[in-house]
């Protein structure tokens, strides 16, 4: 299954970025946290991470995919040489520890190979999904010591805090200027989801507040929070697009805006009053080239597949044509889905018209690796298909 070592392996920085733009956007998540996809397991030799790799990528042009969004920063590190951050513990189950190669650099190398663009997928504010592991001396919690926040068992930087996004934007233009990436991706983790350790509204942000307040500020906390994550947005954009101005700058929103939106879809948790980000707000000023909402559920249901990315893709909400490529789960094929949803919600993507370019993201790769269901043959089919009568 490997790819042809064609004029392929020649093609240019530019022409890749531009890859991404032409015809549908054809994805596939692939995450490096708690070693869900790649690297399988800390630890292994640089020729079985880069092994892996291949197998990732060829996998991804067999069954026709363009584009694989990887996960280089999941916890204030970086899988990749960074100037600024330690390498992640999920390459060598030490974080700094070198793992002997530049799993990045390998991406983008096979990517160039097989025509399948690469984007860098990065966390912006978690810091550590373990309080109990250990942390280089590098790391953002000792350089962000008065931004970090416990939330259970993880750490995360407080949105509120300007040089939390002074940083970020550093990691992301140190990023950008040393790898040929076709673009940067965010996913959903911006404040983090309510759960027992984190009841909602409750996030630990009154001295961070308070100092806003003192400084002039007169938002109200919950818009304060937003405004917060827009200046994060705005701020990416920019860097993005003044260092690699083809490259594509996107967000994976959860897939939920608020409550009432679409009003047939019932809403326990929803992105604006729950994660306090606002997407329709960054499509609307023109600060992202795609979102990806995370659109986890079986069509027809209280959260129906269809409904919502009908209400993403409709001009009241997305006037620009912003492009919206849902991401899709697999995860839930080992449970009570069956291959034929996954390839349902495929075929209502394109019957769904975008105003932009069509197109998804796969979460996540593992299952499309092992052929879970008979899901590989799907998205082979289902890729020729779009090719074929787009």
């Amino acid at each position: 299954m490997s790819c042809r070592r064609t004029l392929a392996v020649l093609i240019s920085s530019l022409a890749l970025l531009s890859f991404a733009r032409a015809g549908d956007f054809r994805a596939a998540w692939v995450a490096s946290v708690y070693n869900l996809n790649f690297p399988s397991r800390p630890g292994l030799s640089p020729e079985e991470q880069e092994d892996q790799i291949s197998r990732i990528v060829e996998t991804a042009k067999h069954l026709g995919l363009n584009a694989l969004m990887v996960q280089v920063r999941p916890e204030g590190d970086a899988l990749y040489r960074s100037e600024l951050e330690p390498w992640s513990r999920f390459l060598t189950g030490v974080q700094g520890q070198p793992p002997g190669y530049d799993p990045l650099a390998v991406f983008i190398k096979e990517g160039a190979r097989c025509g399948v663009s690469i984007h860098a997928w990065i966390n912006p504010y978690r810091a550590a999904t373990d309080v109990s592991a250990a942390r280089a001396s590098s790391h953002e919690v000792y350089q962000l010591n008065r931004a970090i926040r416990r939330i259970g068992a993880s750490l995360w930087l407080d949105p509120g805090d300007p040089a939390v996004r002074r940083h970020v934007t550093a990691v992301v233009k140190d990023l950008l200027q040393r790898y040929a990436v076709a673009g940067l991706v965010l996913d959903d983790y911006f404040y983090p989801y309510p759960s027992h350790a984190n009841p909602k509204g409750t996030f630990p942000d009154g001295s961070t507040y308070a100092r806003y307040r003192a400084q002039g500020g007169a938002l109200a906390l919950d818009d304060w929070r937003r405004h917060n994550v827009d200046e994060l947005i705005s701020d990416l954009h920019e860097a993005v697009k003044s260092i690699r101005p083809n490259a594509l700058f996107g967000v994976s929103p959860f897939g939920i805006y608020t409550h009432g939106a679409p009003a047939s879809v019932h809403a326990d948790l929803d992105q604006y009053r729950d994660l306090y980000a606002d997407p329709v707000k960054w499509m609307k000023e023109g600060w992202v080239d795609y979102l990806s909402p995370q659109l986890y559920w079986r069509d027809g249901g209280p959260q129906s597949y269809s409904a919502l990315l009908a209400w993403w893709r409709s001009p009241d909400v997305n006037p620009q044509g912003i492009p919206i490529y849902p991401s899709i789960t697999l995860d839930k094929l080992s449970s009570n889905w069956s291959s034929s949803e996954v390839a349902r919600q495929l075929m209502l993507e394109r019957s769904i018209k975008p105003r932009g370019d069509g197109g998804f993201i796969i979460w996540n790769i593992e299952p499309l690796l092992n052929n879970q269901r008979g899901v590989a043959g799907v998205i082979e089919r289902e890729n020729g298909g779009a090719v074929a009568t787009r």
